[in-house]
Parts: C-alpha cells; structure tokens; sequence
C-alpha cells in the first residue's frame, strides 16, 4: 500500500465534504450549521435551505458569537470557480471551528438535484455572484 496517498486522501477527506454527505447528515439531523460565504446579496438571490449569511470577508469573534462551537461548519459559495467557500473556511478554522467546505458549492448541489431558496434559482450572471463576499452597492478596497 502506498502510505503517502492513504494518508492525502484521508486528510483530504477531513477539509471537505460533498453535497450527498452534506444533504445526508442534515437530513439525519447532524449538528451542522453550513454558512454561505458569498455576499449578503447572492445569498438573498438563492442558497442553501437552512443556510446563515457569513460574507467571508466579515468572518470574525463577533459575527460568529452565536454559532455552536461544537458543530460541525460547512462553508460554500457559488462553485469550483469561486473562492468564498476556501476563504470563509480559512477563516472559520482560526476561530477555532471544525470546518469543511463543500465541494462545487451551490453548483453541485443544485446539479445533485437538492432544493435552494431564495428570489432566483437561475445561473448567476458573470461577475454579480458575490464569491468577493461584498454586495454590489460596496465599493471594494
């Protein structure tokens, strides 16, 4: 056996987890809390059901006051070509929370046939995803 890759795959598997997993446990009823790292303004477009609003560039102590240490985190953003999901995930872990961030975000879960909430469940428009976590009307620093 090769000990290298058992050992990446296995680490591999601690940092992320698929929509089918993800659906699964809430299903189950699992301690989960997923955040949409996305800006507030894509995540009024569509999300994840029972998904909180955490644009990633306004994770801290305070915006996470109210979450459950002992749950398990689950970030997401649009998808692979999107970034909100590794950021927010990032910054979720140096508060000190387990986290994973799921795989193809809200792309994947769609495309696995699970329901989303919100004023749209079309496609995203280029450039008005959100995955820079800052609403349209903010200017960017």
């Amino acid at each position: 056996m090769n000990e290298d890759q058992i050992r990446f795959y296995e680490s591999k598997l601690q940092f992320e987890i698929d929509p089918w997993d993800s659906k699964a446990a809430i299903d189950a009823g699992e301690n989960i809390v997923v955040i949409d790292a996305r800006s507030a303004e894509a995540f009024a477009r569509e999300r994840i059901p029972g998904a909180i609003s955490i644009p990633h560039r306004t994770i801290s102590v305070e915006t996470t006051a109210g979450i459950d240490r002992s749950a398990l985190i689950v970030t997401y953003c649009d998808g692979i070509g999107c970034n909100a999901s590794t950021k927010g995930a990032l910054e979720m872990a140096r508060l000190g929370f387990r986290v994973k961030e799921l795989i193809g975000g809200l792309e994947w879960w769609k495309r696995d046939g699970y329901p989303t909430e919100g004023t749209s469940s079309g496609s995203c428009e280029i450039g008005s995803c959100g995955c820079d976590g800052i609403d349209s009307s903010e200017s960017v620093s």
